[in-house]
């Protein structure tokens, strides 16, 4: 019977992937993090200490969010119980709610409850930890991509220590790489693997920081590479390559890394880099998001960040969206680059946005200005003696000297810059024949 159980076990360890195998065990082992684990540092205080408060654990995947919350168990000697939030709801909650409290009851040892993706708890589930945590019944350690000041409940996070964990440097994969290759008991080094230096730079390139990932990516490689003649597994960069097949994009199209990227689009695009701009679209693209996403905020800054310094550009990021809405992906995604080197290469000017922005702040802070008579959409006979609407093209130039508002205001102050010197020259005409019908008057 006991064989029975070591095969099976033998057996699932086998089909554990080498990711999940890997794991780090201890504080020596983990790799990275050294802002929150290095001498000093506070999460490794509190780990030396023992002295252990409800964590949050945010960022990217693959950086050790989960293994880091295994290692504090390990190092606390605590009772390690973990829960998924996309399947786990109030009730799986309550039930491990009341083992730790057994639990804590008769050995006095400390239950961690890792949930994995807590930000999937509704607000009702993540109110339900609260009085458990408050009573020490069980110590919290949540784990999340997303930004936890949006996604997580405040009276939750008022009663944790959030940790944000980074992606890892190429010297921590090349660690992990190495750790892999070498364990015999719960890596590859029973097979005798090798990998090129080639090979090991694009399998930690293309990782892209994510540990999970690259291991993954090398037990693939592995597993479908026969041996040489000697017995030994060599991989390749070629082999490396087709392991890949294509590179992932960690991009979620309606949460935070949308967020972040439309965020650095259209900063690039104000900031004129058009290479920059062409990254970040080419990541939403690559990732999956709505296109006409994208060609909504182009017209938006073709309006707001270039405006009437080049008007050209606004037309052109419009066409863009139809084109777009027309012919679809993957061919629509080249009129969106026109646009956004257009966008980017134009010369900026906010100042229309600026106006409105001015115009709407008069309307709120100050009393409503009437309509004047001679603007009003009344027939002539209507009007009172003496108020006459003055037609601008029945005048030299189309333009006559006439007013528009019953008190000056000035919303619009052009900028010295592209289009705009040209419309600048206008106003100073403008005004110049103002004041010449004034002296007159």
């Amino acid at each position: 019977m006991s064989d029975l159980f070591q095969n099976e076990n033998e057996a699932e360890e086998k089909a554990t992937p080498l990711a999940a195998r890997m794991r780090p065990r201890t504080l020596e082992e983990f790799a990275g993090q050294e802002h929150l684990l290095g001498p000093g540092r506070l999460l490794r205080r509190m780990l030396e200490a023992k002295r252990l408060t409800n964590l949050i654990l945010t960022g990217p995947p693959g950086c050790g969010k989960t293994s880091l919350a295994e290692v504090i168990s390990n190092t606390t000697q605590s009772t390690f119980v973990t829960l998924n939030a996309v399947s786990a709801g109030v009730k799986e909650l309550r039930a491990e709610v009341e083992s730790a409290r057994n639990r804590l009851r008769q050995t006095q040892r400390i239950t961690i409850l890792f949930i994995d993706e807590l930000h999937r708890f509704n607000k009702a589930q993540q109110d339900a930890l609260l009085p458990h945590t408050e009573r020490g019944t069980i110590t919290l350690i949540g784990a999340t991509v997303h930004n936890p000041y949006f996604s997580i409940n405040s009276t939750l996070l008022s009663r944790s220590t959030v940790f944000e964990l980074e992606l890892l440097e190429e010297k921590h994969l090349l660690e992990i790489m190495k750790r892999a290759l070498t364990d015999k008991e719960r890596g590859l080094g029973s097979m005798k693997v090798k990998v090129d230096k080639k090979a090991q730079s694009f399998l930690i390139d293309i990782a892209g920081g994510d540990a999970r990932r690259l291991l993954n990516t090398l037990e693939i490689a592995a597993l479908s590479t026969a041996p040489n003649e000697k017995g030994v597994v060599r991989i390749d960069l070629e082999t490396a390559q087709e392991s890949v097949q294509r590179r992932h994009i960690s991009y979620d199209a309606d949460e935070d890394e949308h967020y972040q990227t439309i965020s650095a689009f259209i900063k690039s695009l104000r900031g004129s880099d058009p290479d920059a701009s062409l990254y970040w679209l080419a990541k939403m693209i690559e990732g999956g998001e709505d296109p006409m996403f994208i060609a909504r905020r182009l017209v938006i800054s073709a309006a707001e960040d270039v405006g009437l310094a080049d008007p050209q550009a606004l037309p052109i990021a419009t066409s863009a969206m139809v084109a777009l809405e027309h012919i679809g992906l993957p061919e629509g995604a080249i009129p969106l680059a026109e646009a956004t080197v257009y966008i980017a290469t134009a010369p900026k000017s906010n100042s229309a946005y600026i106006a409105l922005s001015r115009a709407q702040k008069d309307l709120r802070e100050k009393p409503i200005m009437p309509v004047p008579m001679h603007l009003r959409n009344l027939p002539p006979h209507r009007l009172p003696e003496g108020v006459e609407y003055l037609y601008p093209h029945d005048y030299p130039a189309g333009f006559v000297a006439q007013k528009y508002l019953p008190e000056k205001r000035e919303f619009y102050q052009p900028k010295k810059i592209g289009f705009e010197r040209e419309i600048a020259k206008r106003m100073e005409w403008f005004s110049k024949k103002i004041e010449e019908a004034l002296e007159k008057d």
